[in-house]
């Protein structure tokens, strides 16, 4: 007959909370809730090529973002303190976003992900005419 035990259940536990720090803990873990998502790092990546970026103009660009979740992605950049919102008191509103001294340590990140797309994209290309570029490494 198994034994149902209190210990058996709390050393599960204990085993999954460790496993929870362990992961909580770790460096990329913690870069990808800042930046992780499908829209941050592309509002961040335009917000660097037009610094301040006004609201209404990273609508324009991110066509398919509705409006409640570019507002909820700008807020979390912000309280990550990877983004800072300007409020301009004029009519109609007007509101920058810029990347704040944190955020303009994430270029080099955005220009080498930049970087290594073109170079996928490249290699797609190559491989759709019929190119072995880098089948054999």
């Amino acid at each position: 007959m198994k034994k149902d035990t209190n210990e058996e259940n709390s050393a599960f536990a204990v085993n999954t909370a460790s496993a929870q720090l362990l992961e909580n803990n770790c460096s990329m873990t913690l870069a990808m809730q800042v930046i992780g998502g499908k829209w941050k790092l592309l509002l961040l990546n335009a917000i660097r090529k037009e610094c301040p970026m006004r609201f209404g103009e990273l609508r324009k660009k991110m066509i398919d973002i509705t409006h409640a979740t570019l507002t909820a992605q700008l807020r979390e950049l912000e309280a990550d303190g990877v983004i800072e919102r300007k409020v301009y008191a004029v009519s109609p509103p007007k509101v920058e976003y810029k990347l704040t001294a944190l955020g303009k340590q994430l270029i080099p990140v955005m220009q080498a992900l930049c970087d290594w797309g073109d170079a996928y994209r490249q290699r797609d290309s190559g491989l759709a005419e019929g190119g072995e570029e880098g089948a054999a490494e």
